[in-house]
C-alpha cells in the first residue's frame, strides 16, 4: 500500500513538472519598461521595444503582471501591454487566458526574485526596503528626504544666523571706527582752532606794542631828536 501511494505522488509530480516548466511566446505592444518587480514604482530594469518577442514566465493571479524573459534578462511588465497569439489571433494577456496558453500563476518574492536575477544591480543593496513593498519604500525615502531638507534648511537658518552675527559685528566696529575717526577729527580741528587762536593773538599783541621813539627818524629841528 505504502508503494502504491509513493507511485502516485510520483505520478502526479511528473504530471506538474511539464505545467510548472511552461511558458508563452509573446509581443510587446509598445515601447514598454521591463521592472524589477509587479509594479510601475518598482525600478526599471531594461525597455523593451514595441513588437519585440518575448517569453512569458508566469503571471500573478490578482493583478495583471507578468514575469518574462527579454533577450536572457528577467523583469516584470503589465499585461495590459503584452499579446499572446491564441487561436490565430493575437489577445492581451489576462487571468482567462493562463491556462489556455499554458501561463503558470505564480508569486513574486522580492528576496528570492532579486537574488537570482539582480545581484549586480545598484538598487539590490535596498533590498530590505524594498521587500516590504514599493510604497513603504517610497514612503521611507520621503521621510529620508524631507529629513534631508530640514537638516538643509537647519544649516541656512544656522549660516544666516551667523552671518547676521557677522554682519552686526562689522557694524558695531563700522561705528566705532567712524566714532573714532569723529572724535580724532574733531580733536584735530580743536587743536588747530587752538594753534590759530595763538597766532591771531601773537599777532594782535604785536599790533598793541607802542612804537619806540627811536624807531622814528629825527629830523633836523624836531623837538624830540634832543630827548
Amino acid at each position: 500500500m505504502k508503494n502504491l501511494f509513493v507511485k502516485i505522488a510520483a505520478a502526479g509530480l511528473l504530471m506538474l513538472a511539464p505545467a510548472i516548466a511552461e511558458a508563452a511566446e509573446g509581443y510587446s505592444t509598445a515601447n514598454v519598461n521591463m521592472r524589477a518587480g509587479p509594479s510601475t514604482r518598482y525600478p526599471a530594469v531594461a525597455v523593451i521595444p514595441a513588437g519585440s518577442s518575448i517569453e512569458i514566465r508566469g503571471c500573478l493571479s490578482d493583478v495583471n503582471w507578468c514575469d518574462v524573459e527579454f533577450y536572457g534578462g528577467r523583469g516584470w511588465v503589465s499585461g495590459q501591454y503584452v499579446q499572446a497569439l491564441y487561436q490565430q489571433r493575437r489577445v492581451y494577456v489576462g487571468p482567462q487566458y493562463y491556462r489556455p496558453l499554458g501561463i503558470p500563476m505564480i508569486r513574486f518574492s522580492v528576496d528570492n526574485y532579486w537574488d537570482r536575477y539582480y545581484r549586480n544591480r545598484d538598487f539590490y543593496r535596498e533590498r530590505d526596503r524594498w521587500s516590504r513593498s514599493p510604497d513603504y519604500y517610497y514612503r521611507d525615502r520621503d521621510n529620508r528626504d524631507r529629513d534631508r531638507d530640514r537638516d538643509n534648511r537647519d544649516r541656512d537658518r544656522n549660516w544666516r544666523e551667523r552671518d547676521r552675527d557677522r554682519d552686526g559685528r562689522d557694524r558695531d566696529r563700522d561705528w566705532r571706527d567712524d566714532n573714532q575717526r569723529g572724535d580724532r577729527q574733531r580733536g584735530d580741528r580743536q587743536r588747530g582752532d587752538l594753534q590759530r587762536g595763538d597766532r591771531q593773538g601773537d599777532d594782535r599783541r604785536g599790533d598793541d606794542r607802542r612804537p619806540d621813539r627811536r624807531d622814528f627818524d629825527c629830523r633836523p629841528g624836531d623837538p624830540s631828536c634832543d630827548e
